[in-house]
């Protein structure tokens, strides 16, 4: 019969067919992407007070950032003033502010200790940093209270903090650097203030900076730890006056151990030839670390410096590097930009 052949060809040609799908292995499938976690994905918001940015806010914007954020989240504010007491929390961390010019982008406040609302110095400033890896490029930090005692503009407390190009505006306690492990840098900064209005017991270096005294008063009221190596430290600093101060001193120790020098720094006339000052506590002239280096200018006048502080050898003025300064536990030398 002719239907065998047939038969027959068939049953082979599916034979065949069963055996290779048998050998014959799957296509290879794409495995699904993994999702890169938020924490690692940098950033940017925009916030402009006139509605035109993500955000009307800066304290939005803050919020609305990743906790812990390992990467950088850029927040662009644009030129405006800001009335608001901005708050940076601890879990917020590598955020920085980045300003659309320093005197064009200004956050005010007027809180100061002993107001109506009961607030401290430890409670009064317009911007507090709690997170470590900040950085402000381009912003004006003012406390608007007037001269009605302490007034912070900005409390610093986060470590490895970073200010370039900012102003502090303010009159006593203009800057609080609040905590002794916290290490902060400030480059082509302009500080201004009346009396004690850069202080605190973190280390800071001030690279560049111009500091204005407003008042007959004191620049710095360091309160260093005894076991820390480095305080406030000046770098190619210019010191400078309005109308109203003309003896002024560099500084005075809040606490025992107060330790601040300034090196390659310009100092004009109103810097008194003493130039330190033991806050009416003899005591503190064993303890605090007073020094200079290398100043210039008519307020440099090192041979009427008070006994108990130090000019700088040239060796000694050596160690006063970022690597050496900001060595820390962990090591960190922020970039001059």
């Amino acid at each position: 019969m002719v239907f065998r052949p047939l038969l027959l060809a068939s049953g082979l040609l599916l034979a065949s067919s069963a055996l290779r799908a048998q050998v014959t292995p799957p296509a290879a499938s794409t495995p699904p992407q993994a999702k890169k976690e938020t924490f690692l994905v940098p950033i940017r918001l925009t916030v402009a007070a006139d509605g035109t940015g993500d955000y009307r806010t800066i304290q939005e914007a803050v919020l609305a950032v990743r906790d812990f954020m390992q990467v950088t989240a850029t927040i662009f504010v644009k030129n405006g003033t800001y009335h608001e007491k901005l708050l940076i929390p601890a879990q917020k961390t590598n955020i920085t502010l980045l300003g659309e010019s320093a005197a064009g982008t200004v956050i005010t406040f007027g809180d100061y200790s002993g107001d109506a609302a009961k607030h401290s110095t430890y409670t009064s400033a317009t911007v507090r940093v709690e997170a470590n890896d900040f950085t402000a490029e381009n912003i004006t930090f003012e406390n608007s209270a007037g001269r009605v005692g302490q007034a912070v503009a900005l409390h610093v407390e986060g470590d490895r903090a970073t200010f370039r190009r900012c102003r502090l505006l303010g009159n006593q306690d203009t800057l609080f650097l609040a905590v002794e492990n916290s290490r902060q840098y400030y480059q082509d900064c302009y500080i201004e203030g009346t009396t004690d209005f850069i202080f605190g017991s973190s280390t800071a270096v001030f690279d560049g900076c111009t500091i204005l005294s407003k008042t007959d008063s004191y620049i710095t009221a360091a309160s260093t730890w005894p076991r820390q190596a480095f305080g406030l430290v000046f770098l190619n600093c210019k010191l400078t006056a309005g109308p109203e101060a003309t003896k002024v001193f560099l500084g005075r120790p809040w606490r025992p151990h107060a330790r601040t020098v300034f090196l390659h720094t310009e100092m004009g006339a109103h810097i008194r030839p003493e130039g330190w000052d033991n806050w009416r506590a003899p005591d503190n002239e064993k303890t605090a670390y007073y020094a200079e280096f290398n100043s210039t200018g008519p307020g440099a006048t090192p041979t009427g410096r008070v006994k108990w502080s130090r000019q700088l050898t040239a060796k000694e003025a050596k160690q006063y590097t970022l690597s050496t300064i900001f060595a820390g536990s962990t090591g960190w030398v922020p970039a001059r930009k």
